[in-house]
């Protein structure tokens, strides 16, 4: 039986925790993406053998993935490449999964969901920060009112952006932010919803923002309005309001590629020392139309270690045959309790 797994991207700053984290169970996987480079450097830091492939040459990605059982894909943003990597899986009937936290993509791929049953593989995006612990605390929060109506949900951390997060952040410059209402997704200004939340050892005014559990956790719960918050400060609060003044200007291409060419000149991520001190503070609400009430909060690890060790974990599950076929979420495939099993992570109902 095949037990690789192909890490596409794999030398991007997440991509390179994901590999380590292979490394530390023995696990056999490719390298893969475009740059020759970083992938031979790579490959002699990590002993594991590699392949340049550009994502757009289809055949080149369907003599990749056929090597492999199951894809770990680290290219983003994956509005741009997660359709063509998930083509060629359903061709060559690799399991897929991605460490996106773009709610469109999980629109899109959720349409594959009959095509994904028919090549027997599982897709699942989002099986990094975004979405697991928030998909589960969402399963979490609907099991315990199985008659809610509605579903806030928000985060705060302690850590950095990596550029590919960054990145992907200023591709959804412009748009302004998003809510699931009545099972519909709704564009609202940017800035236009702020709630106070206490996300146990602190409070912080947190804004919403168009994250991927607006289509994920609509599809996990069933839940037909669905709100998601970020712990902000004051200064990005009014720094997000004054944004929609110049959206026209935000959306423009030239102004998101000079954005990104800044982002290059950063350092890659967080530091380990600043992973390692880290924490994410989730906490999540859910209430009928009775009024009545579920409240519950998971403390977990810094985002991009809690990628590393959930797209892994989820890969290992693939690898041995717990999947279900088809389109998932995280807390679909594997239930709410998918987080508990990353050691550091406490949920507790409040």
């Amino acid at each position: 039986m095949n037990n690789t797994i192909i890490i596409y991207g794999s030398y991007g700053y997440t991509g390179k925790l994901i590999v380590e984290e292979c490394r530390s169970k023995n696990l056999n996987v490719i390298l893969s993406g475009r740059n020759a480079e970083a992938l031979l450097a790579q490959s002699k830091q990590t002993n594991y053998p590699f392949e340049v492939v550009d994502i757009n040459d289809a055949v080149a990605l369907k003599n990749l993935l056929s090597k492999g059982k199951v894809v770990i894909h680290c290219g983003g943003p994956f509005q741009f490449t997660a359709q063509k990597m998930v083509n060629a899986c359903l061709e060559t009937k690799t399991h897929y999964t991605d460490i996106t936290g773009e709610s469109a993509v999980f629109e899109t791929l959720a349409q594959l969901d009959e095509q994904g049953k028919a090549a027997g593989i599982t897709i699942i995006p989002g099986t990094g920060f975004d979405v697991v612990p928030s998909d589960c605390l969402a399963l979490h929060l609907k099991n315990k009112l199985p008659s809610a109506t509605h579903l806030q949900l928000a985060f705060a951390s302690s850590g950095g952006f990596s550029r590919g997060t960054a990145k992907t952040m200023v591709e959804g410059l412009g748009y302004g932010s998003m809510i699931r209402k009545e099972g519909k997704l709704n564009v609202i200004p940017t800035g236009s919803l702020i709630k106070e939340i206490d996300y146990g050892p602190f409070k912080l005014p947190s804004l919403n923002i168009p994250w991927g559990d607006i289509a994920t956790a609509w599809r996990s719960t069933g839940i037909p309005n669905i709100e998601v918050y970020i712990g902000s400060s004051k200064k990005q609060i009014a720094y997000a309001k004054r944004s929609n003044y110049i959206n026209w200007l935000l959306r423009m291409r030239w102004i998101k590629e000079f954005l990104k060419r800044k982002i290059d000149q950063r350092p890659s991520g967080p530091s380990d020392e600043k992973r390692a001190k880290g924490r994410t503070y989730l906490w999540g609400q859910v209430w009928d139309s009775n009024e009545k009430k579920a409240n519950a909060r998971l403390e977990t690890l810094d985002g991009y270690t809690l990628t590393a060790k959930t797209s892994v974990l989820i890969a290992e599950k693939i690898l041995i045959g717990n999947f279900k076929t088809g389109y998932q979420t995280p807390a679909m495939a594997f239930g709410s309790t998918l987080i508990l099993e990353v050691s550091g992570s406490v949920m507790t109902d409040l």
